[in-house]
């Protein structure tokens, strides 16, 4: 089976519309100078919170998922690998 031009195109698309949700350097932004981002156990705000992250604090970003209309972000914190969890999407900013 032959692929066509325009089915070309539209792979390219939907792998570099995807880039943007994988894994990235990110930091966190836009909290306030008295508010922290919560880390939370999973992607949601009825998950645990692990810890407040202010602003400016680095993160590796690992995905992206959607859950009620809202994207939570898997990450890890630069400073240390083996602390994970997900954050709001509208708090980070990729570097």
């Amino acid at each position: 089976m032959r692929s066509t031009p325009i089915s070309m195109i539209l792979v390219l698309t939907v792998l570099t519309g995807c880039v943007g949700l994988g894994a990235g350097r990110t930091v966190v932004k836009g909290t306030g100078p008295d508010e922290l981002l919560k880390l939370r156990t999973g992607p949601g705000l009825g998950f645990n919170i692990i810890m407040g992250l202010p602003d400016g604090t680095l993160l590796n970003r690992r995905d992206c998922v959607t859950e009620v209309g809202q994207l939570w972000c898997r990450v890890t914190l630069a400073d240390a690998p083996n602390v994970t969890g997900y954050v709001s999407a509208d708090y980070i900013e990729t570097r």
